[in-house]
């Protein structure tokens, strides 16, 4: 199938725009779409039942208040909490989406970034939902940090990019130019499309254009400072995640520099 193109980065709301509605629910994708995201980024981990639900945490308690681990529950259960209700009274019974729910709200040119939260294990049912799912393949982007769980991901899903989750402050090994060189050699090694990255001062013009000159796309997240995404435009980036797309867009402009 024909991929899409873009001749400016594009800005992903990270779980939705999640800095103003509950995280990874069909409310917080909605209102991305509404604040004018060019995607979505979400989470997904395989339920007791073989379904794959749209939540960050392997454990419902931080979202819902209550404590349970989802890969012991089934989807019926676990549509039964409400996690809506710890951002607001506007959010009250926002429930956890099944993915096939949320790929169906993807509109045309738009586009939604897959983060595997579980192992292998989730591969055939993530291969039944997309199969059966009515988007284009260029649309959909699958990450995860796992370097194992990314690599059988690409294999086993190779007509979608994949892209491989790196969080720089932690793993400082890839701040020196010897680390880079490592990281972008294991990406081509293992055929990945491109680096998701946390974002760091020294993900420098330089550094971008090292890792685009390997034709590796690269995006950045978590960024919330126009500033910095500024920064990150003026260098070269693909895009970049935001918990307030719809604020940081209004802020900057997408060649490069702060709006005014």
């Amino acid at each position: 199938m024909k991929k899409n193109s873009h001749s400016r980065p594009i800005l992903i709301a990270h779980r939705g725009e999640s800095y103003d509605a509950p995280e990874n629910t069909i409310a917080a994708i909605n209102l991305a779409w509404l604040q004018n995201a060019d995607a979505v980024e979400i989470d997904i981990h395989l339920t007791k039942d073989n379904e794959i639900v749209v939540i960050h945490d392997s454990n419902t308690k931080r979202t819902s208040g209550v404590p349970s681990v989802v890969k012991s529950r089934s989807l019926e259960e676990l549509k039964k909490l409400d996690v809506g209700s710890s951002k607001g009274e506007k959010w009250i019974n926002e429930r956890i989406p099944a993915l096939p729910e949320v790929l169906k709200i993807i509109p045309p040119e738009k586009f939604i970034f897959i983060e595997i939260k579980y192992g292998i294990e989730i591969f055939d049912a993530l291969k039944n939902v997309l199969e059966t799912s009515a988007l284009n393949n260029s649309q959909i982007k699958l990450i995860g940090f796992d370097l194992r769980v990314i690599s059988s991901l690409k294999k086993s899903f190779p007509l979608y990019d994949v892209y491989w989750c790196k969080r720089i402050n932690r793993e400082k090994i890839i701040l020196t130019q010897r680390g880079w060189d490592k990281v972008i050699a294991v990406a081509k090694k293992n055929n990945f499309d491109g680096l998701n990255l946390s974002y760091s001062k020294c993900l420098n013009k330089k550094v971008v254009e090292k890792i685009k000159s390997n034709n590796l796309k690269l995006y950045v997240w978590t960024v919330n400072d126009p500033r910095k995404a500024d920064r990150l435009i003026s260098h070269g980036v693909d895009g970049i995640m935001s918990d307030r797309t719809g604020w940081l867009r209004n802020k900057i402009n997408l060649s490069g520099n702060l709006a005014e």
